[in-house]
Parts: structure tokens; C-alpha cells; sequence
């Protein structure tokens, strides 16, 4: 049974591992950090945020300063699906964000009859009705 986790990301119970919504790859061990096994692209902020203002003529441009500030993608390793981005000081380890107690989910979950109950993303194709009306 695949419980859906975030937008981008479900845990299959059955194999506890992480999986990508996307492309169904796996990513990583369930009982562990989903960004061990994906695809990491460390940045320089000042490609996504311009200086606002002439970086020649001024110290302070309003962009973040990459001796202060990185920014790491986390991307799906099968579909390459951005599932998570993180602004953090150089030299920081990446953030560990979700920390599922995998046994407590199972057993949540174990009594459930039927489809999961999915909350759909602009991604995500709608192929049965879960209500009527």
C-alpha cells in the first residue's frame, strides 16, 4: 500500500521505501531521510534572485550573498521531479524534514479498506471518482 507523504512523494508500505509520485522510482529506505537518495544540485543564489540594483556601484544588491547563503534542489533520480528546495547557510547539512515512524503508519493503515484517499496536486491525473453525487 503506497500512503501519499507530500505532492511529490508517497511511502510504499509493502517495500518501505520512498517513492516518487511522478515516475513511481524509488528513492530512498522509508525509515530513513527521503534526500539521501535523490538528486542534489547545489546553487548559487544569485542565479535565481538578480542583484536588483548595479552590483558594480553597490556592496548590498538586495540578492543573497553566496558566502552567506546557498540553495540546494532535491530532485527525483527517475523524472528528475524538483520534490524539495532549501535555503541554507554554506558548509549547513541538508535539513531532515520528514521522519516517519514507518511501524505507527503500517498499523494506522492496516484496517483500511478500499483506495487511499489521495489530495491531488495540479500533477496528479484524477482516473476514478472517490464520491458521487
Amino acid at each position: 500500500m503506497r500512503i501519499p507523504m507530500t505532492e511529490y512523494l508517497d511511502i510504499d508500505l509493502d517495500t518501505e521505501m520512498w517513492r516518487c509520485r511522478r515516475c513511481d522510482a524509488d528513492i530512498a529506505p522509508a525509515r530513513d531521510d527521503y534526500k539521501t537518495g535523490t538528486l542534489v544540485y547545489d546553487r548559487d543564489p544569485t542565479e535565481i534572485h538578480r542583484p536588483l540594483i548595479d552590483a558594480d556601484r553597490y556592496e548590498f544588491t538586495f540578492a543573497p550573498d553566496p558566502s552567506w547563503c546557498r540553495i540546494l534542489e532535491f530532485s527525483c533520480p527517475g523524472c528528475g521531479t524538483m520534490l524539495e528546495t532549501e535555503y541554507l547557510p554554506p558548509g549547513h547539512p541538508p535539513t531532515h524534514d520528514l521522519e516517519i515512524d514507518v511501524d505507527a503508519l503500517r498499523a494506522q493503515w492496516s484496517g483500511w479498506q478500499g483506495p487511499v484517499p489521495l489530495t491531488l496536486g495540479r500533477d496528479v491525473q484524477v482516473t476514478d471518482h472517490l464520491h458521487t453525487h
